[in-house]
């Protein structure tokens, strides 16, 4: 009993540090889309856009405008449909399950790295479906190791933080390509790596990973995985799901529906919907915002690209900071009539806090045009987005049912979605009528971070009138009991 006891804490270790290596270079790498857009241009991509035309001061320079906007139209349609197709894969997870799931990722991946593979200056067409399949094959291979948490139920809001965090840190492997490239190592061998490394996604996913999903609480000795047998595997992940979720608990649920059209669910759609605009603004502008503060010095703006992608690496240091702060209260006693979800969702007030101060702390420096001032922005930028990404499903995870995780996950991912997509016209409007300074655009959206605030203010006094009717009932209680007690 003991070796299987050992056997099975192993199964959820081995699980935990392959989810963590998956998340850290596979999963996010799209928002290194900096770094991929200096090779592209050195490459060729879409260069037919550029000519050559007069200057402010009558100098004839190259003007690539034409070609920065293909750039950023890229990504906002890989950073839309990163988010927007998720509510449809959400539905699929709780519907089937993390095996097909994660084979729909695999696919979608595999798919991606080989269209940029065999893309080339003249097929740079390529690239509108190619980096798409990657972010959304990203964005589902780190769905499924979320639940990973639940396996560790004293730090489950820490590891989930911990994976956004490696999320986050996936984007500083385009700084490796681009590292590689400069070294002589081309674009096409780079990506064509990473479409093989799907053959370890795959291994993963019939080895290390349940065929449904990790239930919370996780039932004793619960284990899955290849190892345990196929029928056997199958009944203990069933009869697990059952012990963590008893049928009579089923019909007192609240519905999806009823989950949607909660002021937790909208206060946390306004929050995860204006700061993800920012970032992806920031994100799929910050080659030609470079280039103008540096004056189309190429070196200039190589330097701050390797230092922004640097900086992402970070991520995954910076994302338990959060898990921490949501998982401190963690062992010990409750308050008074207190439910240990009431207990989580007033922990999760300061990460909700913190996050908005971090956002408007950001925005405020990406608005300076001072180019020194830049490395702290940087900073900024990936202390803040990565306790966006890891808060946002652990706050989910915190205030909703488990078996609607899937579905609320994909829903504010995409109805977020749809937000972002405001970001091609800021950047027409930088590009077009404000003439390259996108200094009004990002005051704009500056005063409009601090609606994000909204959100721990919502759960602040939501947390305030619980805490009073626990005392309230609490005190009724005792005036009642004490009527007994004296006869």
């Amino acid at each position: 009993m003991q070796s299987h006891k050992t056997s099975v804490r192993l199964l959820y270790w081995l699980t935990l540090a392959s989810g963590m290596l998956e998340c850290l270079f596979f999963s996010g790498v799209v928002f290194g889309y900096a770094s991929l857009v200096f090779v592209l241009k050195e490459d060729g991509y879409f260069s037919h856009l550029c000519f050559n035309g007069p200057d402010n001061n009558g100098t004839t320079v190259e003007d690539c405008s034409r070609q920065d906007e293909k750039f950023a139209l890229v990504f906002t349609i890989a950073s839309f449909l990163n988010n927007f197709m998720i509510v449809f894969c959400g539905f699929l997870f709780d519907r089937f399950g993390t095996m097909v799931t994660r084979l729909l990722a695999i696919c979608l991946y595999t798919t991606g790295t080989l269209l940029v593979t065999f893309s080339n200056a003249t097929l740079s067409m390529l690239l509108y479906p190619a980096l798409p399949c990657i972010a959304v094959g990203g964005i589902l291979l780190l769905m499924t190791n979320v639940q990973v948490g639940n396996l560790f139920a004293a730090r489950r809001s820490t590891i989930i933080t911990l994976y956004s965090g490696a999320f986050d840190s996936s984007s500083s492997v385009f700084l490796i390509i681009k590292v590689l490239h400069e070294q002589g190592i081309s674009l096409r061998s780079s990506f064509l790596v990473l479409s093989l490394c799907s053959i370890m996604h795959v291994v993963r996913t019939f080895i290390l990973m349940p065929r449904t999903r990790i239930p919370y609480p996780v039932p004793q000795c619960y284990t899955y995985g290849l190892k345990c047998g196929k029928s056997n595997s199958h009944n203990m992940e069933q009869r697990a799901r059952d012990e963590a979720r008893p049928v009579s608990t089923e019909s007192s649920l609240p519905s999806f529906r009823s989950c949607v059209l909660s002021w937790f669910f909208m206060c946390h759609l306004l929050w995860l919907s204006i700061m993800q605009l920012r970032h992806y603004l920031f994100i799929g502008t910050l080659n030609p915002m470079l280039t103008r503060l540096a004056k189309n010095d190429a070196n200039l703006v190589s330097r701050y690209t390797n230092a922004f992608a640097m900086t992402q690496l970070c991520g995954v240091l910076c994302a338990p900071w959060n898990g921490l702060i949501l998982d401190r209260h963690k062992g010990k006693p409750l308050a008074p009539g207190e439910t240990e979800q009431e207990a989580d969702l007033r922990s999760s007030l300061p990460s909700l806090f913190l996050t908005a101060l971090q956002c408007l702390l950001f925005s405020l420096c990406a608005s300076i045009p001072c180019l020194p001032l830049q490395y702290f922005t940087f900073i900024l930028q990936v202390i803040n987005r990565s306790f966006i990404y890891g808060g946002n499903a652990a706050f989910i995870n915190i205030v909703f049912p488990a078996c609607h995780f899937g579905k609320l996950y994909g829903f504010v991912m995409s109805t977020s979605a749809v937000i972002t997509l405001l970001q091609f016209p800021c950047f027409a409007l930088v590009k077009g009528p404000l003439g390259g300074d996108p200094f009004y655009v990002d005051l704009v959206l500056t005063l409009i971070t601090l609606a994000v605030f909204i959100h721990p203010l919502y759960v602040f006094i939501h947390c305030k009138k619980s805490a009073h009717l626990r005392r309230n009932r609490h005190s009724v209680t005792f005036d009642v009991k004490v009527p007994d007690e004296s006869k």
